[in-house]
């Protein structure tokens, strides 16, 4: 059976209404107090269809929440690996500590200790991926002389990661730029120390010869 284009959009109008309104939900009552219900009344749908593409709330949530992390959040490749892990950093921070994401994605962490299925959804669709993303730029910026050649890089990301999750699961006080920018060159001093090489250059958080912006290279 050929699905007609029609058919498609409105398929995909649905879709995005059910995204939109397990949202707007989230930030009016709480993630622990929205119900599939709840999304299919606000979203204009049936309950039916919201299970038919979602096995749960918490899946409606997280693919709202992946779809803007990902497109928010990008690994940009400028040549210099302190100032890009600096903006995605600063990014995700931004991200996590806006409503409706930070609530939403609070609320998914939570429950994805209790439903299994949810748990391998988070890891499939959105940590998985973001990790190994996360490992190809410093892979591109070790192949540029700017992190050691052995450095541990999934560690690094593991590193990076970690104090942001941390700060947000407890709902401490989100970190500021100036605390990403000394994250970012503390991780990165440590690849260079645990390798031996002198932490000089953007690897080392210190200005590369010809100004603060060049990227530099680890001897």
């Amino acid at each position: 059976m050929i699905t007609s284009p029609s058919s498609v959009r409105r398929s995909e109008r649905s879709r995005r209404a059910t995204l939109d309104a397990a949202l707007e939900l989230c930030t009016e009552k709480g993630y622990g107090r929205v119900t599939v219900e709840a999304i299919a009344a606000r979203a204009g749908v049936s309950k039916k269809t919201i299970y038919r593409w979602w096995p749960s709330k918490g899946a409606v949530m997280l693919e709202a929440f992946a779809e803007v992390f990902i497109g928010a959040t990008p690994f940009i490749d400028t040549g210099d690996i302190t100032a890009d892990l600096c903006t995605h950093i600063n990014s995700a921070v931004k991200l996590v500590s806006t409503p409706p994401y930070g609530p939403a994605y609070a609320g998914i962490l939570s429950e994805m200790h209790h439903d299994d299925a949810l748990a391998r959804a988070v890891r499939e669709q959105l940590v998985d991926p973001r990790f190994e993303s996360a490992v190809g730029r410093l892979r591109r910026a070790q192949e540029q002389g700017q992190i050691p050649a052995g450095a541990d890089l999934p560690l690094a990301v593991e590193l990076l990661y970690g104090p942001v999750y941390y700060r947000h699961v407890l709902r401490k006080p989100a970190q500021d730029e100036e605390t990403v920018t000394t994250l970012v060159s503390h991780v990165l001093r440590s690849l260079a120390a645990a390798d031996g090489s002198s932490p000089g250059g953007p690897a080392g958080g210190a200005p590369a010869p010809g100004g603060p912006s060049a990227p530099g290279r680890v001897s």
